[in-house]
């Protein structure tokens, strides 16, 4: 019979970060909860003790990914857009259909400030994976808190990639100008 060891503490925190650093794909909080026998609370306290030492973890619908600073190698930008919410789907399929990474969506709360989500989508699985969540969960989109004005922080490997992101946005009526 196999041992199953409860990772504890620190110990269990380093091996966090190991798996991350380690995984191709965002690890979900079950999934790491599962490999260090303990529960998804547990991981998620973890994870904000691993943030707030600076470890670069950022928690996308998918899961959690460790981002590796130095093999950025892309361009980024910050585009204003304005749809209703059932517009959507159509944004996000657009840039990702472009080879464009849909890293966040930022909005300008005239209480809270500039509230930021991280959507961290590039292509069509993952963006209606994240669509997907949305519903399951009935969760709201941040834009519908500014009646659908929001920023996107967009990356892709050449600039000329957002250029014609920014242009189909055009096209389409989301980009604010």
């Amino acid at each position: 019979m196999i041992d199953k060891k409860k990772l504890i503490g620190e110990e269990r925190r380093k091996q966090i970060l190991h798996w991350l650093q380690s995984a191709e794909t965002p690890l979900t909080g079950n999934e790491l909860a599962e490999r260090a026998h303990v529960s998804r609370q547990v991981i998620v306290g973890d994870i904000t003790l691993l943030k707030a030492r600076g470890v670069p973890i950022m928690a996308t619908s998918q899961g959690y990914v460790y981002m590796n600073v130095q093999d950025s190698g892309h361009v980024e930008r910050i585009v204003a857009c304005s749809h209703p919410p059932d517009q959507t789907k159509e944004e996000l399929l657009l840039l990702v259909d472009l080879g464009v990474l849909v890293k966040d969506v930022r909005i300008e709360h005239p209480v809270y400030g500039d509230l930021t989500a991280s959507i961290m989508v590039s292509n069509r699985k993952e963006a209606l994976q994240f669509l997907e969540k949305i519903n399951e969960t009935n969760a709201a989109y941040l834009s519908e808190l500014t009646e659908g004005v929001h920023l996107h922080t967009l990356s892709a490997k050449e600039s000329a990639t957002l250029d014609e992101a920014e242009q189909a946005l055009r096209h389409a009526g989301f980009l604010l100008e």
